[in-house]
């Protein structure tokens, strides 16, 4: 049974003609899950075709999760699925409610010929080099977000160069790389000049940076506003055992820290945005009832998920900085 078809001078690469009669086999029966392919060398001497264009063709079937590989024994049906046409890794830091608001918006957009098969690595390198590699070769694009991890820009670059885009955070290393990002310094240094009418009739600024999975810029943003404005300032590691004074405003990057401040400022008796005032980082529907209403800076995490999506299915190569806005409520 013929299961490959080539034709000269049809105007469609050979490689897809390969994948095409595949695709045709499937959908007509003649391949069925756990069947084997004929092998590249077959193929090369029946119909005239050198090895890395059979191996092309094979290696687009796998990466689509069409087809496996047995070392030494050949190409193998694995799925009958063919109406995926794109099959993507998504490596994440962590799921929260931004990311799964980026997720969502990301599966919406991409259409319905695209599985999506999603990964997190909880910000620990190893973790993150063992999804890479355990992953290589085995879709067609690799959605990646890297955060603030050290020495990860190695891992990415064994990943095919032109199937990799960057998500969320990039930096020097992945500038070759298409990306929709966020850029922490500048956004939190436009975001507090926006309100700095607010800010003025405050004392003290106090940022609350753990350092450890929270943006370097972020931190940077921050020192830049205080010093370019002479604003006395203060940047701690934790909320803990502190006292809040009159006067303060709390620049807050986790939500942990923000529930531990409201706390405490009841147990204080301080009314939020006249005795002292708050700024969170990211935007969730319960900022907006949470103590009477928190400001904001936040960029638009359904917007990141929509422009990779059109980026991948328009095939653009560019890096993008996603929006960020100050939403300015009662807590300043």
């Amino acid at each position: 049974m013929k299961i490959i078809s080539i034709q000269n001078n049809l105007g469609v690469p050979k490689y897809k003609q390969i994948i095409l009669s595949v695709e045709k086999a499937i959908e007509e029966e003649k391949l069925k899950k756990g069947d084997r392919l004929p092998s590249v060398n077959k193929v090369c001497l029946a119909s005239s075709l050198s090895r890395d264009t059979v191996l092309q063709a094979y290696d687009e079937l796998k990466k689509r999760g069409i087809v496996y590989a047995i070392p030494g024994k050949g190409y193998y049906i694995k799925s009958v699925e063919i109406t995926i046409k794109q099959r993507i890794f998504l490596l994440f830091d962590e799921l929260n409610i931004f990311k799964e608001d980026t997720y969502n918006s990301f599966v919406k957009n991409i259409g319905k010929n695209a599985q999506v098969d999603i990964f997190f690595h909880y910000f620990n390198v190893q973790v993150f080099k063992k999804l890479i590699n355990d992953n290589n070769g085995n879709y067609t694009k690799y959605i990646i977000m890297p955060t603030n991890l050290i020495d990860v820009a190695e891992f990415i670059k064994t990943l095919p160069v032109n199937e990799v885009f960057i998500l969320d955070q990039t930096n020097i290393e992945l500038e070759s790389y298409p990306a929709i990002y966020q850029n922490h310094k500048k956004d939190i240094f436009d975001g507090l000049c926006k309100g700095k009418s607010r800010l003025n009739k405050y004392k003290k600024l106090i940022m609350i940076f753990p350092g450890f999975r929270e943006p370097p810029g972020m931190k940077e943003g921050f020192l830049d506003f205080c010093n370019d404005y002479s604003f006395d300032y203060e940047v701690i590691t934790e909320f803990t055992d502190r006292e809040i004074s009159i006067g303060e405003v709390y620049i807050i990057p986790n939500d942990r820290d923000l529930v531990r401040v409201i706390e405490k400022s009841k147990l204080q008796n301080l009314k939020l945005g006249s005795d002292f005032g708050i700024i969170s980082y990211n935007e969730t529907p319960l900022k907006k009832v949470v103590a009477n209403g928190i400001t904001t800076i936040s960029t638009n995490f359904e917007a990141m998920g929509k422009i990779m999506a059109q980026m991948i299915l328009q095939g653009k190569k560019e890096q993008i900085e996603n929006k960020c806005a100050l939403i300015i409520r009662n807590s300043l």
